[in-house]
């Protein structure tokens, strides 16, 4: 594992008088897959929108690849950048949502081909050669020039995985990749999550998938209440956990 890529330290989100995160702390190495786990509520959610700055922090900080996350530092104090700014970071940020999030007017190669065009000033013509290969890399080389509404469920999202890999990003964020999907389309898109791992990319994934979690995560991330209740090694966090709360939800989910 390399350097630390992703830090967040003493995160609070609060959305008007409900505090959905409160002080929260994670490291991810470069290359590390983290699996975060918890019951409903539990800020899982908001803490990934939180890392590509969806959502702002109430207190704390954020930062990928040791560059602020929407905000830079005068002295003691934080300034938020503008969105320019930001939109910048994000190109660095995959960010793969439960529902899809494909645009439905655009074919699959024009939904991959987009933002590399518009963000990054890439010419057309090598953002469509990087769009094949990704969609190759997905199982979906066939299904170019096909629309969203003509693709499965599981077939959208392995669309919206190669569409984030396309910015080349630093991290990959899921945010319950699979939640969405019918129960037998998600063994294809853990698979082609799987793969990504085995190849060393830097991912953070919020699932209820347990098994998937103990194949793929270097580290397990247990959440309650808004806090860090626990993590470390799938055998540990999932076969040994330490907190009373981590196992009254694992023997509910397992």
């Amino acid at each position: 594992m390399g350097e630390v890529m992703v830090e967040v330290r003493g995160v609070h989100k609060s959305f008007g008088p409900l505090e959905v995160l409160r002080g929260v702390d994670l490291r991810v190495r470069a290359g590390e897959v983290t699996v975060i786990l918890g019951p409903s509520g539990s800020g899982k959610s908001t803490l990934l929108r939180t890392i590509n700055h969806l959502e702002k922090v109430n207190r704390g900080w954020i930062s990928i690849d040791g560059e602020l996350i929407g905000y830079r530092r005068s002295g003691n104090r934080l300034h938020e950048l503008r969105e320019r700014e930001v939109l910048r970071q994000r190109t660095h940020i995959g960010f793969v949502f439960q529902d899809f999030n494909l645009f439905p007017h655009l074919t699959v190669e024009e939904n991959l081909v987009e933002a590399p065009v518009s963000a990054l000033r890439r010419p057309r013509r090598e953002a469509v050669a990087s769009a094949a290969r990704l969609l190759e890399r997905v199982g979906l080389a066939d299904k170019a020039g096909a629309y969203p509404r003509q693709l499965s469920g599981g077939q959208q999202q392995r669309v919206a995985i190669a569409r984030a890999l396309a910015l080349e990003p630093k991290v990959l964020l899921f945010d319950e990749p699979t939640s969405a999907l019918d129960p037998e389309l998600v063994g294809e898109v853990l698979d082609v999550i799987k793969d990504l791992a085995r190849t060393g990319t830097t991912m953070i994934i919020v699932t209820h998938e347990i098994g998937f979690a103990r194949e793929v995560a270097d580290t397990v991330v247990f959440m309650d209440g808004g806090v860090v209740v626990e993590q470390g090694p799938p055998a540990t966090v999932l076969d040994a956990p330490r907190h009373e709360r981590t196992r009254a939800f694992l023997s509910k989910v397992l």
